[in-house]
């Protein structure tokens, strides 16, 4: 779905940390919305989370830096790393052109993802908190 000059895919869930999130079974894969890459503008570094570490939904799990911007990785579920994209971490740009093709990490969870928002709750937000309308 279109909503000005971000997209959100139909098939994926959202927080209000930039995350786009994609659930089977148990295990969550997360990366960053096209807004977020968008807003932080041509990403540069990125510092995963650990494979085998546990994370705290709503804390940070790891950084990211553009040119502009530098922040938290936020984990959008509790859990423990699975993986973590390797092959981002050697090219961060990769996100820049293909926000919702390049995940972060894979999160075996424990619960929490009935707090994520769906496509229409999403444009919502985004609507609200990036657009101001």
């Amino acid at each position: 779905m279109q909503i000005g000059d971000y997209e959100l895919k139909d098939e994926l869930r959202y927080d209000k940390h930039n995350n786009w999130i994609r659930i089977e079974g148990d295990v969550a894969t997360f990366g960053i919305t096209d807004v977020g890459v968008k807003l932080a503008k041509d990403i540069a570094f990125v510092e995963l989370p650990k494979k085998g570490a546990h994370v705290e939904q709503g804390k940070a799990c790891g950084q990211i830096e553009s040119a502009k911007w530098a922040g938290e990785i936020i984990a959008p579920l509790s859990g423990e790393i699975t993986e973590a994209n390797d092959a981002l971490a050697g090219d961060p740009s990769r996100m820049n052109s293909d926000p919702y093709g390049q995940w972060i990490a894979k999160i075996r969870f424990e619960g929490g993802a009935d707090s994520l928002m769906d496509v229409p709750a999403a444009v919502e937000w985004v609507k609200k908190e990036v657009l101001k309308e």
